[in-house]
């Protein structure tokens, strides 16, 4: 599982680390002593994180306040000097909720809970994606999103991005909506004639690219989806198939 650590504290963010790197499970990607650093790189399409242990008293914006701002917050373990947070970690689904200081058997306890909620989430996962159905005449699709089933028009899908558990559908409306599937499953419901995998993280709506530059597709003039060498032969086989000469 890959994680982060967030933690005004120096002392205390190198303790966390240090435990997070003696922890077979976890994955230390990376640290920040400002919650507001640490916010940008939640919200960073590229970056991938799974669990954050966080302070609830982290500099500018504070550990809860910062959970509560992300739409779809990873794990979370919350650590702090006293209880006085515990009640707004609890309301916020919080997996754990340690006490600095504490030692190296209280946080591999949290992280057995940690482990059985990461599963559960993949499980959850799992079974939605194979709850969401496609409307098999090609016109629609129906996903779950933010506990609502929402109706996505497929001649709307721009293109459709991968984020860790989640996909997240880009319309010509502008909307973006996040549902919990993977983009394998998107790729199957899709109607093959119309959509086509360029990239691991990437499904694109052929009739809406208008730009190929180099190895890459244009949206809008400033929305770059990368070409990988995987699906790069068969990309090249639709453009021959439909180039004018």
């Amino acid at each position: 599982m890959k994680c982060i650590a967030i933690d005004n504290d120096a002392k205390a963010l190198e303790q966390i680390c240090a435990y997070i790197e003696k922890t077979p499970s976890l994955q230390l990607v990376a640290k920040f002593d400002d919650a507001d650093n640490a916010r940008a790189y939640l919200t960073s399409d590229k970056n991938q994180v799974d669990v954050v242990f966080v302070d609830t008293d982290t500099n500018n914006i504070g550990g809860i306040d910062l959970v509560k701002s992300l739409i779809e917050p990873p794990l979370v373990v919350f650590v702090s000097n006293t209880t006085d947070a515990a009640y707004d970690a609890l309301k916020l689904g919080a997996v754990d909720y340690l006490r600095k200081p504490f030692s190296f058997d209280d946080f591999n306890l949290a992280i057995k809970r940690v482990e059985k909620a990461y599963e559960q989430r993949r499980n959850e996962m799992l079974q939605q994606t194979r709850s969401s159905t496609f409307e098999g005449n090609g016109r629609f699709i129906f996903i779950k999103s933010e506990y609502k089933v929402v109706r996505i028009n497929l001649d709307e899908i721009k293109y459709v991005e991968s984020m860790r558990e989640y996909v997240r559908f880009h319309l010509s409306d502008g909307r973006p909506i996040m549902s919990l599937l993977t983009i394998k499953a998107v790729e199957n419901y899709l109607p093959k004639e119309k959509f086509m995998r360029v990239h691991r993280s990437y499904i694109v709506n052929l009739d809406k690219i208008d730009v190929i530059e180099r190895t890459r597709i244009v949206f809008d003039n400033d929305t770059f989806i990368p070409i990988s060498e995987q699906y790069k032969d068969r990309f090249q086989a639709y453009l021959d198939k439909n180039f004018a000469q």
